[in-house]
């Protein structure tokens, strides 16, 4: 294992790792609920996505693993499931069969684009303020996501600020039945809540905790928190342990219905039928643009927001990824795992795989090789079986985590000069955006804008990377298509 994984040459070892994979799973292992409940809407089965999700998940996260030796965990990302749902199926008509298909392609066009040195070009074309804006940025994104996991925060939109509801146009006077999507306008208005919800409560307890054991510097902080904060919710009445129990009762059906959803992207309603009607052909294209964009994006964010600050890639590996070919640097290989998963979990029956940002979890443990990968793994394909295991860990226990890490993450805000208009305008954008966009790759495209247009103001265009220019193109093109469709 030492001599696989390389432990002692990247400063870690065997009990650091396995803490790390647990850590980064139960941050994550949401996705196994949620994913099933947002897909199924398309009317695919709903223990099908959920075997989906876990085999996805598990093949995407020991690829990285095992081929790339990084700490980083892959499975069908939040945002673009919602997007293969509600935008792909509902709104522009496609069947799910071709919403996997879609899928699939873009899976392929990631290998592509991976395979040809594009996506490496593309972050070395990013230049070093606006990289250390999005790490920073990645820590606002993942702090957020903790708050909101720990409802901490809620939101009020009165009526006039309502744009639609299930997909269409709001009326004040109607009545609706079965809501799965509401969208406001800036008129929304955030507040922090009273704290009568015995899940809120949970959650700042299990913050104190966490502050407690971090500043005391206890080993295995976070993930004695997380346990020490599950137990707590149980007389909490949060957690129940009432279904924890193995599940070989629907295991035989959950599989008959994956037989539904695997290779459906292939058959007569998926890829077959995709290019049947020539006038939606250009819908197709924008549509797999669109998936591709922001998966390409997302993943390239997470490596760069947490990859360079923790050591994981190294300067030599830096070095290595600019000069080297084929798949030598660590770079390379975690970015060639993220590329397959994403055509894998398509052939399965799941919306895009990719990497995840709750691997700084595990990273901030300390998880710095594959063998945290392998843990993450080896958990998800556990819940199979043990799903309800995975499920006793609330929010209210994973959500101070986020916050913590979000907090570790945010010192790169420090490498950037503030005091340079001209470098803190495009790495504010490149932050904030980030956050409150929920959106890696819609940072990514503020900050990219934005260091542009300054570039454009100075006269200095021809100091931009061309490969930084044509992203900041597409990324203007994606949202003008967006606003189109």
């Amino acid at each position: 294992m030492e001599g696989f994984f390389k432990l002692k040459e990247n400063g870690t070892n065997v009990s650091t790792e396995i803490m790390a994979g647990f850590t980064t799973f139960f941050t994550m292992s949401y996705i196994i609920f949620v994913n099933p409940a947002i897909l199924s809407a398309t009317g695919m089965p709903s223990q099908a996505v959920f075997l989906a999700t876990i085999i996805a998940a598990a093949i995407g996260t020991l690829v990285m693993g095992l081929f790339a030796n990084v700490p980083y965990a892959q499975a069908p990302g939040m945002g673009l499931n919602a997007f293969f749902t509600y935008t792909v199926v509902f709104a522009l008509g496609f069947s799910w069969e071709q919403a996997l298909a879609l899928v699939f392609i873009c899976g392929m066009i990631n290998i592509f684009i991976t395979v040809t040195k594009i996506r490496k070009s593309i972050i070395k074309a990013i230049p070093e303020s606006l990289q250390n804006a999005i790490s920073g940025g990645i820590g606002i994104f993942i702090a957020y996501i903790g708050i909101k996991g720990a409802n901490i925060i809620e939101f009020l939109s009165d009526n006039t600020n309502i744009v639609s509801i299930n997909n269409q146009p709001f009326a004040a006077d109607g009545t609706y039945s079965n809501i799965f999507s509401i969208v406001t306008n800036g008129g929304i208005v955030p507040a922090v809540v009273d704290f009568t919800n015995p899940a809120t409560q949970l959650s700042i307890i299990g913050l104190v905790i966490l502050v407690i054991l971090i500043v005391l510097k206890v080993k295995g902080a976070i993930l004695l928190s997380i346990i020490l904060t599950t137990l707590i919710g149980i007389p909490y009445g949060i957690v129940d342990l009432s279904n924890v129990s193995i599940n070989t009762a629907g295991l035989s059906s959950a599989f008959a219905d994956l037989g539904i959803t695997f290779g459906a992207a292939f058959g007569p309603k998926g890829i077959q039928s995709l290019f049947n009607d020539p006038s939606r052909i250009p819908l197709v294209l924008i549509t797999i643009f669109a998936f591709s964009l922001s998966d390409t994006f997302d993943t390239i964010g997470t490596f760069i927001g947490t990859g360079r600050r923790s050591g994981i890639f190294s300067e030599e590996d830096i070095k290595a990824l600019e000069t080297s070919t084929g798949f030598k640097s660590k770079m390379d290989k975690a970015l060639f795992a993220d590329a397959i998963a994403t055509s894998i979990g398509a052939v399965f029956g799941t919306s895009n795989t990719t990497t995840y940002i709750e691997s700084a979890a595990g990273i901030g443990v300390g998880g710095r090789t594959g063998l945290t990968s392998l843990v993450v793994a080896i958990l998800f394909l556990a819940c199979i079986l043990l799903a309800p295991v995975a499920g006793i860990v609330p929010a209210a226990a994973t959500s101070p985590v986020l916050i913590i890490v979000g907090v570790m993450m945010m010192a790169s805000f420090i490498k950037i000069d503030w005091e340079d208009i001209e470098e803190a305008i495009p790495a504010f954008f490149a932050s904030v955006f980030m956050g409150f966009g929920y959106s890696i790759s819609y940072g990514i495209a503020g900050g990219f804008i934005f260091y542009c247009l300054v570039k454009v103001c100075k006269k200095e265009l021809n100091q931009v990377h061309p490969i930084l220019l044509v992203s900041t193109i597409l990324f203007i093109l994606n949202f003008v298509v967006l606003a189109l469709i």
